[in-house]
């Protein structure tokens, strides 16, 4: 490719950029590896790098830049283009979705479709499962067998991680083996339509165009060459298919920089594989690896502790991130007698500091799990702290949180007319009309919920109605305790539980939690009072933004969600040996190291103060044990990064 004289450059790159990033921006040509730390201008440096191939005088259309997100590519090129002009504006950036969209689109004769094929959607393609379900026979009412959006997770979970349909199911929904033949056939026939009907679903998109690229050289020479530089982001976040693209897109030219921090890869529930970044020597052995550590958003304290906890990874490039910053408060470890305790610490502890004209919105509470911060949601209601939720859900949100608290809200307000109707719609066959005559017949005796047990019903519903009856004749407010009534309801409802949702082990978590909660209540009506302060916000999926509409609220969010973002004021609740990391990842090398660089992410989101936080003594009612110790990722941080407190 041609590139015209060097110009001479109207942005003063070596005043705007470190020496690091002045390295990452000029180095054209050949592959790069840069292995960008958090907070260290990782994106300031790709958009420089933009401008610096525009200005060196490359056309704009040869330069191709990958993004997780079309926002992020957007960003960039617009920043570049204020940094130099508008001929920046013409740089094609995306998804690699919509890259190989556009690919496909063009040469759809090449890989057995016709042109202008149709994109389905998550609800076309859930549409489209259902009407197989339906014609190979397997009825929605068999909930031996995984909904329609359980079969398009197990699909897709196969096609990004080029696994298998039987380790899918194996390894995340085993409840569901007994169903693997019958899902397999549902997964080859889901297969066969699309290819009938013109149809790509948005796997499709990356699978067909990695076949594209593997088995035609022809127009995997034209695609290469159609760009000369080649730039993708986050790439510690790219899957197996993905990678092996990029590979084929340089493979004529190598002009190919690769940005990430291999530290920051938590997505491998999504597909992402970690091994991407770690390989990318050996697949390009000529390629330059360019460290960005110095860090532009956390004082030294902290990055002393982050950089402790990934000394530990067993696999990782080495990097020591610094700031040139001044002060800050050493992180703090506290350990408290149990999650009640723990809830009024980071209470106190937030109401300190917001009144220190910290607004609210700078301070985030972090949790490995969405449901950890249940309890912290009841205190913060207490309080009236305002509040938002990113990723998880709120639990008087949740439908199984819902069922279990309608048993608790009937033995205290039998006339409770929308509690009961939602206890009768759980009983098997039984719908709307039943349950709103059995509400009626119970309502007539007013004898309270004693009056179930004389209730008549049909035959066909009498087998559940007997469980229930066992239930309530069992749960006698003046007898047990709250957490006692939780557990016998938990038991009852577990069977209704794994009918009703194909998660059902991570909802069982939940409901676990939930009475620890009880716990420490001494009676049901302190503890519904309780429940029932609605949270002032919305819940939110999971997201990578978040809008605070000019609301001055306290941010509450899974660390997966936090990615990206940073506050002042950063809580870590739950840093405890067996929830952060979580048992069954402590059993699993991999894993563990993932949650190691979870934890790593969480940590480097802070920028002047970070409070890790544990209850003590806390019994797992799953394998029997207790819990007392600090997370493991904390616990090796030297002393000298950490100052522990103990919490009475």
């Amino acid at each position: 490719m041609q590139i015209k004289n060097k110009p001479l450059y109207s942005i003063n790159y070596e005043k705007e950029l470190n020496t690091p990033q002045l390295e990452a921006v000029t180095s054209t040509e050949g592959p790069l590896l840069i292995i960008a730390g958090a907070g260290s201008g990782k994106t300031r440096t790709l958009t420089y790098r933009v401008a610096y191939l525009v200005e060196k005088g490359v056309p704009a259309h040869a330069i191709l830049l990958l993004t997780f997100t079309r926002k992020a590519s957007q960003e960039m090129i617009q920043r570049a283009s204020r940094l130099l002009d508008n001929r920046c504006a013409n740089v094609p950036g995306g998804t690699f979705h919509s890259f190989a969209n556009s690919v496909l689109q063009k040469y759809a004769d090449r890989i057995g479709f016709k042109k202008g094929f149709s994109i389905l959607d998550h609800t076309d393609s859930g549409s489209l499962i259902s009407i197989l379900r339906k014609e190979k026979g397997v009825s929605s009412k068999n909930r031996s067998f995984p909904r329609k959006q359980t079969l398009l997770n197990i699909f897709s979970r196969a096609v990004n991680k080029s696994l298998t349909i039987e380790d899918v199911v194996i390894d995340n929904y085993p409840h569901f083996a007994i169903e693997l033949d019958a899902i397999e056939d549902l997964f080859n026939a889901y297969k066969r339509h699309k290819v009938k009907h013109n149809f790509l679903d948005y796997d499709d998109l990356l699978t067909y165009l990695h076949m594209l690229l593997t088995n035609d050289a022809e127009i995997r020479k034209i695609v290469s060459s159609n760009y000369f530089y080649l730039m993708v982001d986050e790439y510690q976040d790219t899957n197996k298919i993905q990678a092996e693209i990029v590979y084929l897109l340089a493979g004529e030219h190598t002009n190919i920089m690769v940005v990430g921090d291999d530290s920051q890869s938590i997505y491998a529930f999504r597909g992402a594989s970690f091994k991407n970044i770690m390989t990318f020597p050996k697949i390009f052995p000529d390629a330059k690896i360019i460290k960005l550590e110095e860090n532009y958003r956390s004082v030294q304290p902290i990055l002393n502790l982050t950089n402790s906890i990934i000394d530990n990874a067993e696999c990782k490039y080495t990097k020591r991130l610094f700031t040139k910053k001044t002060g800050g408060m050493k992180p703090v470890l506290a350990c408290t007698k149990n999650e009640y305790a723990q809830s009024r610490f980071v209470v106190e502890k937030i109401k300190e500091i917001h009144g220190e004209t910290t607004s609210l919105k700078e301070i985030a509470v972090l949790f490995r799990a969405g449901f950890h911060s249940f309890g912290l949601e009841i205190e913060l209601a207490k309080e009236g702290i305002p509040f938002i939720k990113v990723g998880g859900f709120k639990f008087l949100e949740s439908a199984h949180i819902k069922d279990v608290l309608a048993h608790l809200r009937v033995l205290h307000n039998p006339d409770d007319r929308i509690s009961w109707y939602r206890i009768f719609l759980l009983l098997d066959k039984v719908g709307p009309k039943t349950a709103q005559k059995l509400y009626n017949d119970l309502s007539k005796k007013n004898t309270g919920y004693s009056g179930l047990f004389t209730l008549k019903v049909k035959p066909a519903i009498s087998q559940s109605m007997s469980r229930l009856k066992k239930l309530f004749e069992y749960i006698d407010p003046t007898i047990c305790s709250l957490s006692q009534i939780g557990d016998a309801i938990i038991d009852y409802y577990t069977p209704i539980l794994e009918s009703n949702y194909d998660d059902h082990p991570k909802r069982s978590k939940d409901l676990e939690h939930l009475v620890t909660i009880m716990e420490r209540y001494d009676n049901i009506e302190s503890f519904l009072a309780d429940m029932a302060l609605e949270p002032p916000n919305t819940s939110m999926d999971d997201s990578f933004s978040i809008n605070y509409s000019g609301d001055d609220r306290l941010v509450l969010s899974t660390v997966h969600s936090a990615k990206g973002l940073e506050w002042k004021t950063v809580f870590v609740i739950w840093a405890l040996d067996g929830r952060f990391p979580s048992l069954h990842a402590i059993k699993n090398s991999e894993e563990l190291e993932e949650e190691r660089r979870l934890m790593y992410v969480a940590a480097t989101r802070a920028k002047e103060r970070l409070f890790f936080t544990y209850p003590n003594d806390v019994y797992d009612k799953i394998s029997k044990m207790m819990l007392y110790s600090p997370s493991c990722f904390i616990d090796m941080v030297p002393g000298s990064n950490i100052e522990k407190q103990y919490i009475d």
